[in-house]
């Protein structure tokens, strides 16, 4: 297989993560692809032309992330990240909802910082930051839940969020008042899959 990606994009980091944690890193070769180049490829392989994009052995094409590290989590006989059914199946579906929607809009407030001044809208950016802050107060409430059982794709989603989060936004402090959530993403970020994985820019 192939993986096209961004060292520093928090949705191929999910699924780097996903490799790791199901045993298939070592069956994958990675492309690094900057898809703001405007001489890159990767529209001929993804569409939206995006990363992660996963390219199978037989030339199957899969995007974007959540359906990647389901097409992953079903390669491997181990312990599943995506739970087959019933309310924990629902728990880390509706968790990896709120990490990635988190990313979402820590994305666009990033990007929006990122226009001319003349051109930045402060609503659009303060908007994403509320977001984010919503989100992290919701995980806050979800943290004590989150420490108990199985490592699940819910929990890689929210895991890989935050490191983005202070990996973009270190001024944000948001941990004076999250203390739970905190805790569990200062033990979270422990494994060898994140330690592995954490986003830096490239050389």
């Amino acid at each position: 297989m192939k993986l096209r990606y961004s060292a520093t994009s928090p949705y191929v980091r999910k699924v780097a993560v996903t490799l790791i944690e199901t045993g298939l890193d070592k069956n994958v070769e990675r492309i690094p692809t900057n898809v703001w180049d405007p001489a890159t490829d990767v529209g001929k392989d993804n569409p939206l032309g995006k990363v992660p994009t996963l390219i199978t052995d037989d030339g199957t094409v899969f995007y974007d992330s959540p359906v990647i590290c389901e097409y992953l989590d079903d390669l491997h006989k181990g312990k599943k990240l995506f739970p087959a059914d019933g309310e924990a199946r629902w728990r880390a579906l509706k968790l990896q909802a709120l990490g990635d929607g988190m990313t979402d809009a820590g994305i666009l407030r990033l990007l929006e910082g990122r226009r001319p001044k003349e051109l930045q809208w402060d609503k659009w950016a303060d908007r994403q930051a509320t977001v984010v802050a919503r989100a992290m107060d919701a995980l806050e409430d979800e943290a004590d839940a989150m420490a108990k059982g199985p490592i699940t794709i819910g929990h890689i989603a929210v895991g890989c969020s935050l490191g983005w989060l202070d990996f973009r936004f270190p001024e944000l402090g948001w941990r004076k008042q999250r203390p739970a959530l905190a805790d569990w993403y200062d033990d979270f970020a422990d494994r060898k899959s994140m330690v592995a994985t954490a986003p830096k820019e490239a050389a």
